[in-house]
């Protein structure tokens, strides 16, 4: 009796306690797809549409608010103001570490969360970049070093790529039963990974091989395993088709065979390509490409393409019931987050601010830019150097550049230790010797004069810059700040010029008066993607008519020194995009004798090089030797670093080469000029100090490389298959390309990475010699630390199919980072899943395990010369 008594009343007080809610909807303990479907029913026609981009629209008879889904986290919170940055994607991957990766991403999304919560508790509502949808990760395949975003990727390889991947999406969304702690959004879907300069037009055609071998299983991992919450279609066809209406990716595979029931949403004005001849081209109208894109299971697009539903509808494109499919996979997003709930039901909520650049977080940014740095080389043990080193040359035009080290798609620390800076602090006992030796790319030295600016007459230091929110500069200006480190503004990517600024039909005026401290040339550079004029003292300089004249300029102007000159720059958008970049300096031949002579005495060199971040990424306006678009055209180091390690050679003293880079390059011809080789990558924002820490010995290095680094690029291009009608790096075909399909060797090995400790692998033992169909195996490795030193080893696994000539030459199937003591011995067992057996199969149009016989490789590196084997057979 009691029991029924306790019931009636659980059931009053819940119905009780529904009734406060205005609408089934907001009732938090209803099952989310009815509530779905309350909501759905309650929408007009224009609501549902005003919420399928990515800017949604507010629906405030509902009193639901206006939200920005696009939001970025690829190492770090991005483009929302002060945010932890980590190592870019390709160094976190450099440290074939899943644990900390995982903890990586759980710091991430803390930061994400407590943003959020701040924002929207200050507004109630969230804009772009405030919101709780990440696009990331980017597991997109780094097929080929010339490509200017693999430095976003996890590498060259699918199941590095699918294991991380998993982990930073488990990292982003939590393990709440009920809540997301955010949405994750496995990007960009698929077969995608440049050119950049035609990413709009270009078609991939390749074999459904290499699409179902190594285009897809990273996507496939997150949507099974990790349940991402998104999928972003790319902006390139496959086989005909755009990616983002394209049947065999969208509706076969992914809604099909992975029955995927989370949203698509589309790359960043993707849609428009469809309809712009100069593009794909193959929609005749804005409508029809709506229409086609929503029946392809795009649900939300980012663009405004989907502000022509309503016609789609009105021509009979498509029905209300076509828009609702979409919409119940959207609004099942604002309820997997609790944006629809009250605060005090979603847990995340409760995350303070204070999480935010934390000291944990501080901690772990320089832990993983440790965890990432690949020692390459080191010749005769050159490294670590020794701590009572009295001179140290540091050179090189990354050494004390502390924007390079945060690479693309970043966030903004709250400080950042340069590697100049993190060696003077390292070693405070040394003389440092600093020469910056030359540019990235340019083969001349250039002096900023940038500091020569204050804002008006009398005025602080740098630059005063006024925002229009139209092209004419009429009206008052939207924002106006003083810049005093540099004039550089872009909305690649969507970023946001400065707060209160509009993406489209924007001007700016940049002015101050400039103060010349010599007599003679003074270059201004401008460099802008649009309408342009710059002026002195009121005398038009340059000008450019519109966005054809995309790369920068150099205008030298004579000028007195001591004497005052009023400089003016104006530019006006016509264009999607903003670029503006504005330069004053000196230019000067890069004197390599001086150069040598004032570092000649110094113990060691420590030349710090490589790329930049301002030379590969997205679709880029770089006018610089070797680069296109973002892209590379060549892999090799700049001619002018070239040219500089080789005087620096020629001191006769030990030369340590601390590669900073996004991307793999070909090396072979400059390794007879340094010692030692460390590859930092683009480190966030302590690499500074994770660099010390390796060249002082206080850090054992045990980075391994996600890509391989090839000797040159005709050794690439040699290895390609000839049967693409599109050729190089066009070419999509894998045949030749990355570890897997290479038979020549590389210049370092994918895989490769060496430690101040050494180690010996035993021979393996399998739990079986012989397996069935769908088992997997266990395999046991004997590793050896022969050092005095403890130290780290990846224990790597990888498998070939014996007799196949289509197959890979090997697959890495299994990893570890393990810690070995010194003079210890471990046996480390990897699990060598069913998945390792399975090749693309023509009759089942998919993968399937394929009976037969198998070699497992191992060791810690893909190098053939250093791995051990054993045989398997598949049943």
């Amino acid at each position: 009796m009691n029991k029924i008594i306790v019931t009636i009343l659980f059931v009053v007080c819940a119905f009780s306690f529904a009734q406060n809610y205005k609408y089934p909807f907001r009732n938090p303990d209803l099952p989310v797809e009815q509530r779905i479907e309350n909501l759905l029913g309650l929408l007009t026609v224009d609501e549902k549409i005003g919420m399928m981009m990515d800017n949604s629209k507010a629906v405030p008879r509902l009193e639901i608010s206006a939200y920005g889904w696009w939001n970025e986290a690829l190492h770090g919170v991005a483009r929302a103001g002060t945010a932890t940055v980590f190592p870019q994607a390709i160094g976190l991957a450099a440290t074939w570490d899943v644990p900390e990766h995982l903890k990586t991403f759980e710091m991430i999304s803390d930061e994400a969360r407590a943003k959020y919560n701040k924002s929207f508790d200050e507004a109630s509502k969230t804009g772009r970049y405030e919101g709780l949808t990440f696009w990331t990760p980017n597991i997109n395949i780094f097929r080929d070093p010339r490509w200017g975003r693999g430095q976003e990727t996890y590498g060259e390889d699918p199941y590095l790529t699918s294991v991380l991947g998993v982990a930073a999406v488990k990292g982003l969304q939590g393990n709440d039963p009920k809540y997301f702690k955010t949405h994750a959004c496995a990007k960009h879907f698929a077969v995608h990974s440049g050119p950049e300069w035609n990413r709009h037009s270009y078609n991939a055609e390749i074999s459904k091989r290499d699409l179902y071998e190594t285009y897809l299983p990273a996507f496939k991992a997150l949507v099974l395993e990790g349940n991402v919450r998104e999928v972003m279609c790319a902006y390139n066809a496959f086989d005909g088709q755009p990616c983002c209406a394209n049947n065999t990716l969208l509706n076969e595979i992914l809604r099909g065979k992975w029955k995927y029931n989370g949203m698509v949403v589309s790359d960043c004005w993707a849609l428009a390509d469809f309809y712009q001849e100069k593009y794909h081209g193959t929609h005749p109208d804005e409508k029809t490409t709506a229409a086609d894109a929503l029946k392809h299971s795009t649900d939300l697009e980012c663009g405004d393409t989907y502000n022509n539903l309503n016609k789609s509808l009105a021509s009979g494109l498509i029905t209300e019931k076509d828009l609702d499919i979409s919409m119940r996979r959207i609004l099942k997003g604002w309820f997997e987050l609790g944006m629809l709930d009250p605060k005090s039901a979603v847990h995340w909520n409760n995350i303070p601010y204070s999480t935010v650049d934390s000291k944990e977080h501080k901690e772990q940014a320089l832990k993983m830019a440790q965890r990432s740095i690949v020692l390459m080389k080191n010749e005769k043990n050159v490294l670590p150097l020794d701590k009572n080193i009295k001179k140290i040359a540091v050179v090189g035009p990354n050494a004390d550049d502390g924007i390079m080290q945060l690479g693309n798609y970043n966030g903004t620390p709250s400080s950042t230790v340069t590697i100049l800076s993190g060696i003077k602090t390292k070693f405070p006992n040394a003389e440092i010797i600093y020469e910056k030796g030359s540019e990235v790319a340019d083969p001349s030295s250039r002096t900023s004069l940038y500091q020569n600016f204050v804002s008006q007459k009398n005025g602080e230091k740098g630059m005063k810059v006024e925002f229009f929110n139209n092209n004419e500069f009429k009206e008052k200006p939207v924002n106006t700040s003083v810049n005093k480190t540099g004039i550089t503004y872009n909305s690649f990517g969507g970023t946001q010029l400065a707060p209160g600024v509009a993406r489209e039909n924007t001007s700016a005026r940049i002015s101050g008066v400039f103060k010349s401290s010599y007599s003679g040339e003074v270059i201004f550079s401008a460099s802008t993607s649009d309408i342009y004029t710059l002026l002195i003292d009121g005398k038009e300089i340059a000008t450019r008519k519109g966005p054809d004249a995309r790369h920068p300029s150099e205008f030298p102007v004579k000028m007195e020194k001591g004497k005052e000159y009023l400089v003016e720059l104006r530019h006006s958008q016509k264009g999607k995009y903003v670029s503006i970049g504005f330069e004053v300096y000196r230019k000067d031949p890069v004197n390599f004798n001086s150069v040598k002579e004032k570092v000649k005495d110094a113990e060691v060199i420590v030349f710090v090089g490589g790329l930049s971040p301002s030379l590969e990424g997205e679709e880029m306006l770089v006018n610089a030797e070797g680069f296109k678009g973002g892209d590379k055209t060549s892999i090799e180091l700049p001619k002018v670093q070239r040219q500089l390690l080789a005087e620096l050679r020629k001191t006769g003293k030990p030369v340590v080469f601390v590669l900073c880079t996004g991307s793999a390059l070909g090396l072979q011809q400059d390794e007879k000029n340094y010692d030692a080789l460390l590859n930092a990558w683009y480190g966030g924002q302590s690499s500074g100090t994770a660099v010390a820490d390796v060249l002082a010995g206080d850090y054992n290095p045990s980075g391994k490389l996600p890509v391989t680094f090839y000797k040159n690029l005709e050794q690439l291009d040699n290895a390609l298959s000839k049967t693409s009608k599109h050729q190089g790096f066009e070419n999509y075909d894998m045949k030749g390309r990355t570890y897997r399909y290479m038979t020549e060797d590389p210049l370092y090995a994918f895989g490769h990475g060496l430690s101040y400790s050494k180690f010996t692998f035993g021979n393996a033992k399998s739990s079986k010699n012989s397996i069935s169909p769908n088992e997997n195996i266990t395999i046991t490795i004997p590793v050896t630390n022969t050092s005095e030193r403890d130290g780290e080893e990846v224990v790597q696994v990888y498998v070939k199919r014996n007799n196949d000539p289509l197959a890979p030459v090997k697959t890495l199937r299994a990893f570890e980072k393990v810690l070995i003591k010194a003079k210890e011995t471990k046996d480390i067992q990897l699990k060598i899943s069913e998945e390792s057996f399975k090749f693309y199969d023509e009759k089942a149009d998919d993968l399937v395990s394929k009976p037969g016989d198998y070699t497992v490789f191992y060791g810690g590196t893909s190098k053939n010369s250093d791995l051990k084997s054993t045989q398997l057979k598949v049943k």
